[in-house]
């Protein structure tokens, strides 16, 4: 699979300059931040109700079942966009960068593991009593990698590379864990025969980014990828879709298949050329119409959340059991394993991105609906926890992650300082 060079252009016209600024994560991140302020903003409005008309509005061929809302389609398609760029990223670093080390690759998928055991046990032991709500247990259990990755770029500019890659790994075990959830405990089936046509398409789409065969034949053609790959990527993710599985796994999926590694003849591997068109896209367009049809969940009274055991589940769940899950299952796990934490990390950041990674939304949103779908009083509440858990697992990262990029900054700008005198 080959990428057109002038993707990568260094051409200063207004339109590469704006490419270039949406790669950076800290402009995707605000942009995300700010739809999803819009959305909790307009929905909790007088107006309100014109927000869930527009995300209700369906499009899409009904013969396929692909009449969805806007809402749907902005967390089952724009959302795959995103996944895809995070699953290439994750492939370059168990490839060439961090992951590569199977002693440090370990430490964030147990502590994902960790990190959706504990929420669910907190929220199962407090809803104990209440048969009602007791089998809401897997809201907690997820992150959402899109904000939390965004919260991350905004609040942590300077904190070591490191950490990004460790939640980036993370989410993604998170969320392939939560998705199994609700495919285990709150759907009614899987279409088999979609998701074997659909693993189906994957291989295909692996097999041609060897380059043998019918792949090199392609890469030697005239014909541009796009043409193949394209529709392809759209079939495979039809078909995740139709089989009852969330979608995005499609773009997980592809993404962790890309080659990271140039062939003779080629000027890049399609991996990073890839990224580079696809990462503009991802941060400016999908992202933020993401959260902003995904984020509109209103504010219900406080009093009424705390006093209701689900959604105080939901918040000390995502909260409290986040933070012991992962970092508590981080540190026992380099005591007992191999396993060990990158030297250029301190466990304060690994405790400060265990509270980011309390941020539920998408996820945790969409099992709530699946699970209170006949209660709407406890379908309010629950939503209004998530929004709640987030907002506070926010402000307590922002805390400890803003004064932990401080320190960082401090120590390369004394680094700076004394390269400069010594050159002096």
């Amino acid at each position: 699979m080959s990428i057109d060079p002038l993707a990568h252009s260094t051409s200063r016209t207004p339109l590469a300059r704006l490419a270039e600024a949406l790669r950076s994560d800290t402009v995707g991140g605000f942009l995300l931040i700010g739809a999803a302020l819009v959305a909790i903003i307009w929905i909790n409005s007088p107006f309100g109700g014109v927000y869930e008309n527009l995300r209700s509005v369906t499009v899409g061929p009904e013969s396929l079942h692909l009449n969805l809302s806007l809402e749907t389609w902005a967390a089952d398609a724009l959302l795959a966009v995103f996944f895809f760029v995070v699953g290439n990223e994750l492939k370059q670093e168990f490839v060439n960068g961090e992951l590569r080390n199977p002693r440090r690759a370990m430490l964030p998928i147990i502590a994902a593991v960790c990190g959706m055991l504990v929420p669910a046990a907190i929220y199962a032991a407090i809803n104990f009593s209440s048969p009602d709500t007791l089998h809401g247990w897997g809201i907690p259990m997820a992150t959402d990698i899109a904000f939390a990755v965004a919260i991350l770029a905004v609040i942590g500019r300077h904190l070591p590379p490191a950490l990004r890659t460790f939640l980036l790994t993370l989410a993604i075990v998170d969320d392939l864990g939560a998705i199994i959830v609700i495919a285990v405990f709150y759907t009614s089936g899987i279409d088999l025969l979609m998701l074997a046509a659909a693993l189906v398409g994957l291989v295909v789409f692996g097999y041609l980014q060897r380059g043998k065969g019918l792949a090199a034949a392609l890469n030697a053609s005239r014909l541009p990828n796009w043409v193949v790959y394209v529709p392809l990527a759209v079939l495979i993710w039809v078909l995740m879709h139709e089989s009852g599985v969330h979608a995005t796994i499609a773009g997980v999926a592809m993404g962790l298949l890309m080659r990271t590694k140039a062939l003779p003849g080629e000027a890049h591997d399609p991996s990073h050329g890839v990224e580079q068109i696809l990462r503009p896209w991802s941060a400016g367009l999908a992202l933020p119409i993401f959260a902003f049809f995904s984020a509109g969940v209103v504010i219900d009274g406080m009093g009424a959340i705390v006093s209701d055991p689900a959604s105080l589940g939901i918040i000390l769940g995502l909260v409290v059991g986040k933070t012991v899950g992962i970092a508590g299952g981080s540190w026992i796990t380099t005591k007992v394993t191999r396993a060990e934490l990158n030297p250029s990390l301190k466990w304060i950041d690994i405790v400060g991105m265990s509270q980011l990674a309390g941020i539920g939304f998408t996820v945790s949103l969409l099992i709530s609906e699946l699970t209170f779908a006949g209660s709407p009083e406890h379908l309010a509440h629950a939503k209004t926890g998530v929004l709640a858990a987030s907002l506070i697992a926010t402000a307590l990262a922002a805390v400890i992650l803003g004064a932990r990029s401080r320190h960082y900054k401090g120590r390369m700008d004394a680094l700076a300082e004394q390269e400069r005198g010594d050159r002096g």
